[in-house]
């Protein structure tokens, strides 16, 4: 891309605004920049693609209602309105936090005249999960008759906050949040339509794409924010850093970017610092973020960060969140803090996470496999006969309760997923495990299942 950038000034004030009367006043960037066709659309190649399941769609040209699932500012608006375009079908986008009951019956109505008409309408409804489930209910005759072709954009997960009878309507679409080389994509395609570079060295540019963390509006919110320095020297990491800082506080407490706080919060805590993590925490506070939110967090850490080196550091996490719905703010983000500083001095260990990625690995590769027909049921006599459950051995029986016997499915090398460090209550997982392992492997020789 630097050759398309070498007639570009680096200094000055971006591009000039249309004048008034020539389209409309300022624009925002991530406005200016939305794409005009679905090809245009950056990372999400694995639904729009050709023989992804949007590109199969408009090229059977049968599109179905959709749920699009994913985190901010990766597209879910914009490709609503791009299938609308492909599609001829009239759109019509409201939200879900500010429409009611009565907006959705004046929709709902138009819809109808539409279809009268010969127009069909595709319905956007931002934040879907934040309708009841009887609003929920009220599309699915639309969806069902042809009135509406729904698409829904939700950041939640759809399983827990969706009625079932609206997910087995609609196709459920998980959208991923950007990888660097699509963010740094898009803010060339923004110092194209300023027609001039970002005033920020090669270290400052890679420190705004973190800033943004996924989320390219918000990285367009940031970019607009530097085009508009007339720094004549490019502005440092460190600089940068200061100028942002002071201004995302306004910008975070919309509610679209806090995907770099609630990092930098983790990572302190994964980091054994909790004067770090107690920071951040109270940054995202002070941004006006939901305490249940970090509740939410702060337990994934313990989980994924901590595990087995320290068990009782996810059942503290889930008492903080008991006693903050119990009193409430402020009180109950004290229980919050107190989780955050336990977990940050706690030994960690993310082993059982690994163990669990690993294993989940194994599993798509090794397809249906069987379990070995010495550990299956053989409730019929038919299934008698065909061994299943001949030879098991009932580890209760053996003197030290173990028999040795090979769980995984025949002919599969044994596999060792779960490795524990030697820190906290790991340590003694791990002297479990290497006892285990020779029993295993002396029962195995012998062929005895007892301790002698």
């Amino acid at each position: 891309m630097a050759d398309l950038f070498d007639s570009l000034p680096s200094g000055g004030a971006p591009a000039p605004d249309p004048e008034p009367g020539s389209g409309g006043g300022h624009r925002p960037l991530a406005d200016r920049l939305r794409p005009a066709r679905l090809d245009d659309v950056i990372g999400q190649d694995h639904i729009l693609g050709p023989d992804a399941p949007l590109g199969r769609m408009l090229d059977a040209g049968t599109l179905s209602s959709l749920i699009l699932w994913g985190p901010p500012g990766v597209g879910k608006t914009t490709i609503a309105r791009l299938l609308a375009d492909a599609t001829d079908l009239h759109f019509v986008q409201i939200s879900a936090i500010f429409s009611g009951v009565a907006d959705l019956r004046k929709v709902f109505d138009a819809a109808r005249q539409r279809r009268r008409a010969g127009q069909g309408t595709l319905l956007f409804v931002d934040e879907i999960h934040r309708f009841n489930k009887a609003q929920q209910d009220g599309f699915l005759p639309l969806m069902e008759d042809g009135t509406i072709l729904l698409v829904g954009a939700t950041t939640e997960n759809p399983s827990f906050e969706l009625n079932k009878a609206l997910l087995s309507r609609a196709q459920v679409l998980i959208l991923n949040r950007l990888e660097r080389a699509d963010l740094e994509r898009l803010m060339s395609r923004a110092e194209v339509e300023a027609d001039r570079r970002l005033p920020l060295d090669p270290a400052a540019r890679d420190r705004l794409v973190d800033m943004a963390d996924g989320d390219g509006r918000a990285l367009l919110n940031l970019v607009e924010l530097c085009l508009s320095w007339d720094d004549e020297t490019p502005v440092t990491p460190e600089a940068l850093s200061v100028r942002l800082n002071r201004r995302a506080a306004a910008y975070d407490k919309t509610g679209d970017a806090h995907y770099n706080l609630i990092s930098a919060l983790h990572k302190s805590v994964r980091g054994s610092d909790p004067d770090a993590a107690l920071y951040w925490f109270a940054r995202m506070l002070e941004g006006g973020e939901e305490p249940r939110y970090l509740a939410r967090r702060i337990t994934r850490m313990a989980v994924e960060d901590i595990g087995l080196a320290d068990p009782q550091a996810q059942r503290l996490c889930l008492d903080a969140w008991e006693t903050y719905e119990r009193l409430g703010s402020p009180e109950g983000e004290l229980a919050l803090a107190q989780a955050l500083v336990y977990l940050a001095l706690a030994p960690k260990s993310n082993a059982t996470y690994v163990a669990y990625k690993a294993a989940r690995k194994k599993a798509r590769d090794s397809g249906s496999s069987s379990p070995p027909a010495h550990i299956l049921n053989a409730p019929t006599s038919l299934m008698k006969e065909q061994g299943f459950g001949a030879g098991y051995s009932y580890d209760h029986d053996a003197e030290d309760g173990f028999s040795g016997q090979n769980y995984f499915p025949d002919g599969m090398p044994r596999p060792n997923f779960y490795l524990p460090v030697d820190r906290g209550h790991e340590r003694e997982m791990r002297k479990r495990l290497e006892y285990f392992a020779k029993l295993r492997e002396r029962r195995q020789a012998t062929g005895s299942t007892d301790s002698s």
